[in-house]
């Protein structure tokens, strides 16, 4: 046996044992995603080791334990002063009869209470938007009518045209004595130069990468993403949903054409709970001028509307997994029928088993995906969860005007959910996300509306396009479905 083969043997037992070692050294790992790495990594000898140390590591018990506590910084009063209304809450919720199909919604807001999730604030108006144009136009109008702050934070902010119109917008009011106050995530908005916020800061406003140093790109650590999108102005109107900061959420990528999303405009007290997790968030990311409890950041706000709303945040630092049990929660409570628009479909266990029993229980199911991947694994993948569903008789709707980036969950036409996580491991598990739980019928009704026009421009999954994938396609899906407790 030549030396070139004795060496290459002696270098896959090598790697297999340091695969092994690697994987199994983080504790308490979900088993799926430990064979998904042993797969990578005896696959890919070497250079698999290299794609876990930029995707693979966890957070450490420590910087989960810094960021938990960094909920406590700033805001006890705000934060005490939510639990109790949670307590509040739950003692009415408790002698609510949930047989009455008036209460059920409840059941799903009382969950999400009693693992640490923000009261049900029932004075707001909700707005939706599907187009960037008309979301970003609202935005800047609210950021020039600004008088006392304005906070946001994305996951990515380019600085292309629309970008440029933003900080623009910003510049004008910092310059005026506003309060601004910028983050962002430093991998979604890696392309992002510093330089653009020079004119904000030098009128005294803030910009910072969320989470400092310890998630940035340098430190080999490419999950735990801040994915969260938050504006809040004057603490009295805030906006959260699907939509980045970019030139592509205009539909002026030509690779991905149009851009179909969903965000929200809110006003009334929900607000106060964006605002809540804009601070938390700003304060984990700064080791300085953090923001402490004021009562001009949470002032008093006469009712908009009468729509309920809860804010939802999940991510890294805690295990509840708080907008997927939300989910759960409300697909159990299905009666008739359930939509869901996501651009990524990788359930996890629990979530599949919740989806086909409500299908086996003869709940109608609508789900919507985009055409086209922009992340060719997870795409690969959701073709073929997508595709199981459909076998079990649910409607899988291919959106063919564009790319479609919507995030939205609605169930009987009762409830909703609208915001950044997506429905995959990822934004279960590892990125930080935050969702508004909507119980209002009218809302529900006109987010069934919007799907039902996006049909328009769907196609429908039906088995004869399944039959054309060819043995490629098939093994593409089946291999990115192995890989899906890490995509």
């Amino acid at each position: 046996m030549s030396y070139f083969w004795i060496a290459f043997i002696v270098f896959i037992i090598i790697n297999t044992l340091i695969s092994i070692i690697t994987v199994f050294a983080d504790r308490n790992r979900d088993i799926a995603a430990i064979w998904a790495w042993l797969l990578v990594l005896i696959v890919f000898p070497g250079f698999g080791l290299i794609i876990y140390l930029f995707l693979g590591r966890k957070i450490s018990r420590e910087d989960i334990f810094n960021l938990r506590e960094q909920a406590k910084v700033g805001l006890p009063e705000y934060l005490q002063a939510q639990s109790m209304i949670a307590k509040e809450q739950l003692e009415q919720m408790e002698r609510l009869d949930f047989h009455d199909p008036k209460n059920r919604r409840y059941e799903v807001a009382r969950m999400l209470m009693q693992i640490e999730q923000p009261p049900l604030a029932s004075d707001n108006a909700v707005e939706f938007f599907t187009d960037g144009h008309d979301k970003f136009q609202r935005l800047l109008q609210d950021i020039s009518q600004a008088e006392h702050h304005i906070h946001i934070g994305y996951y990515i902010f380019r600085g292309d045209q629309l970008g440029q119109k933003v900080v623009d917008a910003l510049e004008e009011r910092a310059r005026q004595g506003v309060k601004v106050k910028v983050l962002y995530d430093p991998v979604g908005a890696r392309t992002l130069k510093r330089s653009l916020f020079k004119k904000i800061e030098s009128y005294g406003g803030q910009t910072e990468a969320s989470f400092g140093a310890k998630f940035h790109l340098l430190n080999i650590r490419l999950n735990y993403r801040n994915h969260r999108k938050i504006a809040v102005i004057d603490g009295k109107i805030g906006y959260t949903g699907g939509f980045n900061i970019g030139d592509d959420y205009l539909g002026k990528y030509e690779k991905m054409g149009y851009w179909r999303d969903t965000h929200l405009r809110i006003t009334g007290s929900a607000v106060h709970q964006l605002q809540a997790r804009f601070i938390i968030d700003w304060n984990a990311s700064k080791r300085s001028d953090l923001i402490a409890y004021e009562s001009f950041y949470f002032p008093m706000i006469k009712p908009q509307g009468d729509k309920e709303v809860q804010i939802v945040s999940s991510g890294p630092d805690t295990e509840e997994e708080a907008i997927k049990k939300g989910f759960i929660k409300m697909i159990n409570l299905a009666k008739d029928s359930i939509y869901i628009q996501t651009p990524y479909f990788i359930p996890d266990d629990a979530l599949r088993e919740t989806i086909q029993i409500a299908l086996l229980s003869g709940i109608k199911i609508k789900l919507m995906i985009p055409n086209k991947p922009d992340h060719p694994f997870i795409y690969q993948a959701t073709l073929s969860y997508v595709e199981e569903l459909m076998n079990m008789g649910a409607e899988i709707y291919i959106y063919d005007k564009g790319f479609l980036h919507a995030k939205t969950i609605v169930v009987d036409e009762e409830i909703f959910s609208v915001g950044t996580a997506n429905f995959d491991i990822r934004s279960f598990r590892l990125n930080f996300e935050v969702n508004a739980f909507v119980y209002d019928q009218e809302l529900a009704r006109e987010q069934i509306q919007y799907f039902m026009e996006d049909v328009e421009d769907s196609y429908l999954l039906t088995p004869e396009i399944v039959d054309t994938y060819s043995l490629w396609d098939r093994f593409k899906q089946q291999f990115s479905r192995l890989l899906s407790p890490i995509l």
